[in-house]
């Protein structure tokens, strides 16, 4: 029944389409003068003030990339802010994961550690970053580090831990030493947990980007999103937002492609079905 229900590969990506221009074509009606419900607000232009026109929002990403190019280098250092946060975040989130799920002593002694670092708001660290690292690019990328690497620890030490005992055995039983153990069961174990967090750790590094372009910054398209808030200029706001979401998008996109490179050894759901 799941199976007649499922759209076909060739199918799938028109019903996204289709979803995406509902989601606009609801957005334009609701903010078009005549549209809106009588109760909702007391005039109409209040919910384009609120929620922004998207027909404006468009015309100003095209002004940003197409009419006046000057979006390019605030682009730019966002990108590279995230792309520096998720990158160094992930490294030692894999290394460091890996070395205290491999070290039971270790890991004792830091677990209080870890688990009180993890518990900590770390957003308010921001202004301290800034104040140690300075409003350069620097504390953009040491945010975005900290929201990135918990998430990839976490999962890099879950996965190992989650390595069959009679894997393991079999392993050891064969002449496996414990640097053929690293590469050809802990790393194949932990890499199905690392780009599980891989996902959620692309939008966060964005987040880190951000929050520290807000705090403090002259450049980075959190910088333009900050000063349209402050003139109250709803539609630059809106369309800094879809920006920085099809960014992240591609991103996201580019893990999903190595993913599916680094785990072909994997079965897909069709194939496990078909078993």
């Amino acid at each position: 029944m799941w199976k007649l229900l499922r759209p076909r590969s060739a199918t799938l990506r028109l019903w996204q389409v289709m979803v995406l221009l509902a989601i606009f074509a609801f957005w334009w009606a609701m903010t078009t003068p005549g549209f809106i419900p009588p109760f909702m607000f007391e005039n109409d232009r209040q919910a384009a003030f609120f929620f922004g026109e998207p027909v404006k929002i468009f015309v100003r990403i095209w002004d940003w990339f197409v009419t006046d190019h000057d979006i390019y280098g605030h682009l730019w250092v966002t990108l590279l802010e995230t792309v520096l946060a998720f990158a160094s975040g992930t490294a030692a989130g894999l290394v460091i994961g890996m070395w205290l799920a491999l070290s039971p002593i270790a890991a004792a002694i830091l677990d209080p550690y870890i688990k009180a670092l993890n518990s900590m708001p770390r957003v308010i660290l921001a202004p301290i970053f800034a104040v140690w690292f300075g409003l350069g690019i620097a504390s953009k990328v040491a945010l975005g580090f900290t929201l990135v690497f918990f998430i990839v620890f976490f999962n890099v030490y879950q996965g190992v831990k989650e390595v069959s005992p009679t894997v393991l055995a079999n392993a050891r039983m064969l002449g496996a030493g414990r640097n053929q153990l690293l590469r050809h069961v802990y790393l194949p174990s932990a890499t199905s947990w690392v780009f599980s967090s891989l996902h959620t750790s692309v939008g966060l590094a964005f987040v880190g980007a951000v929050v520290g372009e807000y705090l403090g910054s002259a450049r980075g398209v959190g910088y333009l999103i900050l000063q349209a808030e402050g003139t109250f200029d709803i539609n630059t706001v809106m369309a800094g937002i879809l920006v920085l979401t099809a960014f992240a998008l591609v991103l996201d996109g580019v893990v999903g492609r190595v993913e599916a490179h680094l785990m072909r050894w994997q079965p897909r759901a069709g194939e496990t079905e078909k078993l």
